[in-house]
């Protein structure tokens, strides 16, 4: 049967130029495992339009011989228009790079379920997810991972919302464009000591992202193992909202040590975050803690504290949920202006009196310890006492 599939796949169209794709020499892998059919094809040149008109097809070429829910079509791209438009635009005269370095390229292709494998390089992974958007997680997560570095780790971040990567503007390199080593390793951008990747990098600001779920997997894997993470004690995954492919897929592929997941105080907030926080059981993986964000603001005039978003939800949620509130971040004028200036809070020393300061510190000594705990010091024993040992 599978010489009757690569036949009729053969005459599969493109719908870009009329040739099939047997004159174009596109597919590159075709086989049946388990049951299932893959079916891997080159789309370069080939619009996401125009790549849905050939799934179709595909389909209804197959009908007869495999079941629809059977067919799993997966594409790769060496120079898709999708992710490399800002790069186009931007590499038009100029001279050819170094020897050593290339343009750093995603496969835009399907990511598939495998083995759990480890990130080479790593310590240890931490998943920071929210359950909804617009609670700041984005730059709780860069000023922890500052936090953490001032401590004496090497940090990393994967910027895992596609759909709308910050990381870029948050530490100030939004016109970077990432180079791939000698190896074909991506080589992470670095600021203020933190080595980062984002999907930012690879379109414009202005591009949205019309891409369906397992085409996102695929760059999160290539995020986290062609990436050369080499050395780092801690990669923080800043995921997007929700609980859908993305945070499924990392945590299936990956070996993720623990989930903090972040929220406001207000119940609409919590309603989101408890679900990140069932989600992330479910797939058995530790919660680290809670953090709430914004918990309150401090007038600078009047010294007045004031709960915007309500007061005491991510207390009585913690309680709820069986797990740890590891800390609570005050709203700050300077904590929004420092990520819109890519001049994260915490790589300003001038604010380390402050309460958001010592409350980044207090998170980052929750993750330390829950990663290597401080040893309780025992009481002394009846034999110690009588003997005066332990004065």
């Amino acid at each position: 049967m599978l010489e009757q599939i690569k036949e009729r796949l053969n005459q599969i169209k493109n719908p870009a130029t009329g040739g099939t794709f047997a004159v174009e020499k596109r597919w590159q892998h075709i086989a049946l495992e388990d049951g299932k059919l893959i079916a891997e094809y080159n789309r370069d040149g080939i619009s996401p339009a125009e790549k849905r008109t050939i799934e179709t097809d595909i389909q209804k070429a197959l009908s007869d011989l495999v079941e629809v829910n059977n067919i799993l079509v997966k594409t790769t791209s060496t120079r898709s228009q999708d992710v490399f438009k800002a790069l186009d635009k931007n590499t038009g005269d100029k001279p050819a790079p170094a020897a050593e370095t290339q343009p750093a390229q995603l496969k835009a292709g399907h990511g598939t379920v495998g083995n759990k494998k480890a990130v080479p390089g790593v310590g240890k992974i931490i998943a920071i997810g929210s359950g909804k958007g617009g609670v700041g997680k984005s730059t709780f997560t860069s000023n922890l991972a500052i936090t953490l570095s001032k401590m004496g780790h090497k940090v990393g971040i994967i910027d895992a919302d596609v759909y709308g990567p910050s990381l870029p503007m948050i530490f100030g390199k939004r016109d970077e464009k990432p180079r791939s080593s000698a190896e074909k390793k991506i080589i992470p951008v670095e600021s203020f000591g933190i080595k980062f990747m984002s999907f930012g990098f690879f379109i414009n600001e202005n591009d949205p992202v019309i891409w369906r779920g397992p085409m996102l997997g695929g760059v999160i894997n290539q995020f986290l193992f062609d990436v050369d993470w080499a050395g780092l004690d801690y990669l923080l995954i800043d995921l997007p909202p929700g609980t859908g492919d993305i945070q499924l897929s990392m945590i299936q592929n990956a070996h993720v040590d623990a989930a903090i997941v972040v929220s406001t105080p207000q119940d609409i907030a919590l309603l989101d975050a408890k679900k990140g926080v069932e989600m992330f059981k479910k797939l058995n993986l530790p919660v680290l803690g809670m953090v709430e964000n914004m918990t309150s603001f401090i007038c600078t005039n009047c010294g007045t504290e004031h709960h915007i978003f309500g007061e005491g939800g991510v207390a009585k949620a913690v309680e709820q949920l069986g797990v740890e509130m590891i800390g609570q971040i005050p709203l700050e004028m300077e904590l929004r202006t420092g990520s819109d200036n890519g001049v994260p809070y915490m790589t300003q020393e001038q604010f380390s009196d402050r309460p958001v300061w010592k409350a980044f510190y207090e998170v980052a000594h929750r993750v330390e310890n829950y990663f290597s705990p401080e040893p309780t010091q025992s009481k002394p024993g009846f034999f110690s006492r009588v003997l005066g040992l332990n004065k």
